[in-house]
């Protein structure tokens, strides 16, 4: 993974506005509606050759495949593993709890791809194919569009574990394991290949106010350092260099008041043994959590920072984001600072939170932001 020797380099956290015909075929495919899988897949080649295109000629320094094969970050392991099926419960949010008026917003705005399986027999592979497709479909679009290091995501065990239910294993920690043990062999098939690998661990952070709300704070980094274990014996062989993790405390525009500090679990996160974090920092509830990298040891970890806001539309200044990036590299050291996104930006396929070219606007005012930090940090 390349740092930053004369800039800042730019990234983003993932996920891209899919085009509507790619939606379509989505939601066909969803249905039972596709009896032949050849024009989604098209589709999908068509959608990452454009993507991957797209970030290159906007400067992006570390691009992807935009997830558009995808239609989200977390269920697309069902589709490929066995020991899924049924249905998982409620994934309680004690925000729409407290805030009906907000959350049928929020249901206005759902994604109609809500199904989420659980774990009702042990875990293993059943469809590793596509994953091999992702890799060839990006391999050739990287190529294709000239773009010299790239990244793919990839759910995590906790994260896993945290949205899809456990209904089969006697325990938590008996999931998340296994959840490791099959896991690792997509992990390291994305860094055969090339690529640098994200691992999303939402759960490391999200996990605190949603499925473990009730739990004391210490129980609860008791069960995320679980996580991280089984993420680090998960990838045990892989050079800490060709990873990175994105945690965050959700993607939804919402009130987020009941968020875990990042103060609270940075140590944790600096256990993990992917070199690069990457987290939220430009919204209104955690622009302010610099200060918990501040005196901090990172041992040797680059900072992904997340300079845009991903739940609103509005486009960010250059300069309000060259700020954001200069406080960290002020606090870090401006080698260990890259540019990023608070979250993806099409984290849920159908669910537009973002305008898919105020999207991509966005990203253009951060490859912007981060040449004007350069400036001032070279």
């Amino acid at each position: 993974m390349s740092s930053g020797r004369d800039r800042i380099r730019v990234t983003h956290t993932g996920s891209l506005p899919r085009p509507q015909p790619l939606l379509d075929l989505m939601v066909a495919k969803e249905r039972g509606e596709l009896p032949d899988r050849a024009p989604f897949e098209a589709a999908v080649r068509s959608a990452v050759a454009d993507a991957v295109k797209r970030q290159v000629d906007a400067g992006i320094d570390v691009g992807n495949d935009g997830e558009m094969g995808r239609v989200d970050y977390t269920v697309y392991v069902a589709e490929r593993l066995e020991g899924f099926g049924g249905k998982s419960g409620i994934l309680r949010n004690p925000d729409v709890e407290e805030f009906p008026e907000w959350a049928e917003l929020l249901r206005r705005m759902s994604s109609p791809f809500g199904r989420r399986p659980a774990c009702t027999g042990p875990v293993g592979w059943r469809d590793f194919a596509a994953v091999e497709r992702d890799l060839s479909i990006l391999r050739e679009s990287a190529e294709g569009a000239g773009a010299e290091e790239v990244f793919l995501t990839a759910a995590s065990p906790g994260q896993i574990a945290r949205f899809l239910e456990n209904q089969h294993y006697p325990s938590h920690e008996q999931y998340v394991f296994a959840l490791a043990e099959v896991m690792r062999r997509e992990y390291e098939a994305v860094v055969e290949a090339g690529f640098l690998l994200q691992l999303d661990c939402p759960d490391l952070a999200l996990g605190r106010h949603q499925q473990f709300a009730e739990r004391e704070l210490d129980d609860f980094r008791g069960i995320a350092r679980q996580h991280v274990e089984a993420l680090n014996e998960a990838t045990r062989n892989i050079a800490p260099e060709r990873m990175r993790m994105h945690i965050c405390w959700g993607s939804t525009e919402g009130p987020h008041h009941r968020d875990v500090p990042m103060e609270e679990i940075a140590d944790l996160l600096l256990e993990a043994r992917p070199q690069a974090l990457a987290f939220p920092a430009s919204n209104g509830r955690h622009e302010h959590e610099w200060r918990a990298w501040r005196d901090r040891d990172l041992g040797g970890k680059l900072l992904i920072v997340g300079a845009i806001d991903t739940t609103t539309n509005v486009i960010e200044h250059p300069r309000v984001v060259a700020d954001r990036l200069v406080r960290f590299a002020e606090v870090a050291g401006r080698e260990r600072v890259q540019a990023g996104t608070d979250c993806g930006l099409g984290t849920f396929a159908g669910r537009v939170q973002v305008a898919g070219e105020i999207a991509w606007r966005k990203l253009g005012a951060l490859v912007e932001g981060a040449r004007l930090a350069s400036a001032e940090l070279w």
